[in-house]
């Protein structure tokens, strides 16, 4: 019987060779799993000095919430700060020359009657100057004084949306001239007309920028 047989087995069972199988201490388990929870607890303290440093360098969510909210404040200022709409004038207040540039006779006094039943004041009504006689091209010329384009001209223009608008700072008064050109077929039709003057005198709502902005 070899040295290696356990006592009261007798012959029947033997090891024999110079091999025979180990057991794994329990102690390596053991240590496997403390430097599992070790890698575990660095990785969590790195992780949360990385977001401690973000927080330092970016100024934290708390940051970016007020400087969102000064934004939306300041943005509200400005809004409330600009200057209040020009009241543009009703037809009544708007005196119009009416001065032909054109070859074809009587247009000028048509015009200018139907501008009367359309509520504007009519002024002069007669050829146009030799600066302009002949050389208006487009439907008709606008001219008014240097305040005219926040005033007069956008209320006379709804009569004659297609024709060019200028100002003369020289001018003088507060009248302003329809000019018509060579492509004039008459002024918009009355329903449009008090349509567009309808848009102008409403109120404008705030753009989806600025609803978006807050």
């Amino acid at each position: 019987m070899s040295m290696l047989t356990p006592p009261g087995m007798g012959g029947q069972y033997k090891i024999t060779g110079d091999k025979y199988p180990r057991m794994r201490p329990a102690r390596r388990r053991g240590r496997l799993a403390v430097v599992a929870v070790a890698c575990v607890t660095v990785l969590g303290v790195l992780g949360w000095g990385t977001l401690q440093l973000i927080d330092v360098f970016t100024g934290g969510d708390k940051a970016s919430a007020a400087g969102a909210g000064t934004d939306c404040v300041t943005t509200a200022a400005k809004a409330s700060a600009s200057p209040a709409a020009v009241a543009l004038p009703k037809p009544a207040q708007v005196t119009v020359n009416v001065l032909n540039a054109t070859t074809r006779s009587g247009l000028a006094q048509k015009t200018a009657d139907e501008l009367k039943k359309r509520g504007f004041r009519v002024g002069d009504v007669s050829n146009a100057p030799k600066k302009y006689d002949k050389k208006v091209k487009g439907t008709g010329l606008l001219l008014g004084p240097a305040a005219s384009p926040k005033t007069s001209l956008p209320v006379l223009g709804t009569q004659l949306p297609a024709a060019e608008r200028r100002t003369d700072a020289a001018r003088k008064g507060t009248a302003v001239d329809l000019i018509i050109g060579n492509g004039f077929k008459g002024l918009a039709k009355r329903a449009d007309a008090d349509a567009a003057l309808a848009e102008l005198a409403a109120p404008q709502p705030a753009s989806a920028a600025e609803k978006k902005s807050c």
